[in-house]
């Protein structure tokens, strides 16, 4: 077993034996910016897209469970695509000055600790992925590589000429279908240290939480029109961390996502790399030696930065075999348990129907708009109906990364238990549930919210007023035995990719929500009777009602 094993058991059971450092204390003042910072670099506007018609979310979430009628579907991204993509994913669309339990609440008055919305979930909202762009010929601007600048909504060049046959290499011959018949990639970097000032030797986890809710944001705004994107996590990862002139123990690519271009017949694809049959013609052979990189360095905001030891082995032991693409089906082994052939005896529990999955006509704009964290707000006054409980868990039970080691999507890896406390027509009682069936399992029966409160570690969820709480699992170890330790990062992405598939279906259907890490994983997996298995619960989701009237502040109009 490699070292991923290891950490893996540490960030399960961290509620009971704290993961070094224990006496790590957060240096708010001298934290890192929420992004990088390239004062040198050239910056161009990206096009206003608020014109840009909404399109139903519904389809996108759960395919057939309503929301409207699809939109004839692009033939691919142009730029203003591209552009409101960015800007409703990771944009800042807002500013946090609602009334809220969070720890942060007194010091969003002041500009400096202010809190921007974005449509895409971040743990503890420090937001450590930084996207860049590889654009090539086909593409409406000077072939180079560019950083998106979320605060100014723009594209930051740092180094002109086209890398997109780079990026290609690194992805490897044996890419799934389409990553390389493109010449325009988005790649997804992540700073370490943006995430472990505050949370040390847990980072990784969490980054890799927060790789897989923008991966989803994007595959749900793309297929809302009619366009797929897949994220690839295997390829060459120290050519591309090269390529953006980044220490890799330090700053590290976690994904590419190709992007099929609109007109792409316009562009070329190198020689080394072009699949046979592809709609680009081959581009002149560049020289092998030339190993183009940015010079453009991020600065820091911090004065003092720590290193975490756990942070550095676990990218070591995922940077191993970071080019040996599992094979077609290595994730069968992984896949989520399912208990359908049980029946409603003592062994199979007795089984509780759902409605049928169904969402409105909500945009997905909308959606990722009004996408926040309820925060202690949850009000067991009004119940969760049970068709939004069904519909949520439907959305949740259907996400699928879908990237180069699953591109049909045809293994579920996270497996969905729900902890019912005021749901209309379901008994309190903790749950499996059963996505083919579209029915929960009875696990344990009774009043769950002394439970659900007590294993959690903050103050800011009322997690007893909340209609119910998700919990995803994922057979962590298992994903690591079948496709290595760089399976970690699919893992916890996946789960992250739930938890934005959670948030999104709960907008969509005018619920409050909450996701949070900060719970005693253990004490999960034994209520659940998970303890004998490989199951791991990563996350809780608490899903309900806000109270009404919320004190807020409209910023817009200030």
């Amino acid at each position: 077993m490699g070292y991923a094993h290891e950490y893996a058991h540490a960030v399960l059971h961290r509620g009971r034996v704290p993961m070094e450092p224990t006496d790590h204390v957060v240096n708010w003042a001298d934290g890192p910016r929420r992004g990088k910072y390239y004062p040198g670099a050239e910056a161009f506007a990206l096009p206003e897209t608020e014109d840009l018609p909404d399109v139903p979310i519904g389809p996108a979430l759960l395919p057939g469970a309503g929301g409207g009628p699809a939109p004839e579907p692009p033939t691919g991204f142009g730029l203003p695509l591209l552009s409101a993509m960015l800007k409703d994913s990771y944009g800042l669309t807002g500013r946090r000055l609602g009334i809220q339990a969070n720890t942060d609440l007194a010091g969003l008055p002041y500009y400096h600790h202010a809190n921007w919305s974005r449509g895409t979930a971040g743990g503890g909202g420090l937001y450590p992925v930084s996207v860049h762009w590889a654009s090539g010929p086909s593409g409406p601007l000077t072939p180079g590589l560019h950083y998106y600048d979320v605060q100014r909504h723009a594209l930051q060049r740092l180094l002109t000429g086209d890398v997109t046959g780079r990026v290609r290499e690194a992805l490897g011959p044996d890419a799934p279908d389409g990553a390389l018949d493109t010449d325009q990639y988005l790649v997804l970097g992540v700073k370490y240290w943006q995430n472990s000032f505050k949370y040390n030797s847990f980072c990784f986890h969490v980054v890799c939480t927060d790789l897989g809710t923008l991966a989803q944001t994007w595959r749900i705004w793309a297929a809302a029109r009619g366009l797929r994107l897949a994220p690839a996590l295997w390829f060459d990862e120290p050519a591309l961390n090269g390529l953006l002139g980044v220490p890799g123990e330090e700053e590290a690519v976690f994904a590419v996502v190709p992007l099929r271009w609109d007109g792409a017949g316009a562009g070329r694809v190198g020689p080394e790399t072009a699949r046979p049959g592809s709609a680009l013609p081959e581009a002149p052979r560049t020289d092998p030696d030339h190993r183009p990189a940015v010079r453009h360095r991020d600065v820091e905001r911090s004065r003092t930065l720590l290193d975490f030891p756990q942070v550095r082995a676990m990218h070591r032991a995922t940077l191993e075999g970071a080019t040996a693409r599992p094979a077609p089906g290595a994730l069968a082994a992984a896949a989520a348990l399912t208990d359908t052939a049980l029946t409603d005896t003592a062994d199979g529990g007795v089984r509780t129907p759902l409605p049928a999955p169904a969402f409105p006509g909500t945009g997905v704009r909308r959606a990722l708009r009004e996408r926040r964290s309820s925060f202690g707000r949850f009000d067991a006054r009004r119940e969760v109906s049970a068709g939004h409980l069904s519909s949520v868990l439907a959305a949740c039970a259907g996400t699928r990364l879908a990237g180069d080691t699953d591109p049909s999507g045809e293994h579920r890896l996270a497996r969905l238990y729900v902890f019912v406390n005021h749901v209309t027509g379901i008994g309190q009682g903790a749950y499996a549930y059963d996505p083919d069936r579209g029915d929960l399992r009875a696990v344990v029966t009774g009043p769950q919210g002394p439970f659900l409160q007590e294993n959690y570690f903050l103050a800011n969820y009322n997690l007893e007023q909340a209609g119910a709480v998700l919990v995803p699992t994922v057979r962590t170890t298992a994903v690591l035995d079948a496709v290595g330790d760089r399976g970690y990062r699919l893992a916890v992405a996946t789960a992250g990719a739930v938890a934005q598939s959670f948030y999104l279906a709960a907008s969509a259907l005018g619920l409050g929500a909450g996701v949070a890490l900060g719970f005693d994983n253990v004490s999960y997996a034994e209520r659940l009777g998970l303890t004998d298995g490989d199951e791991a619960p990563l996350l809780i989701m608490a899903l309900g009602h806000e109270r009404p009237g919320p004190a807020d502040f409209r910023h817009e109009i200030a």
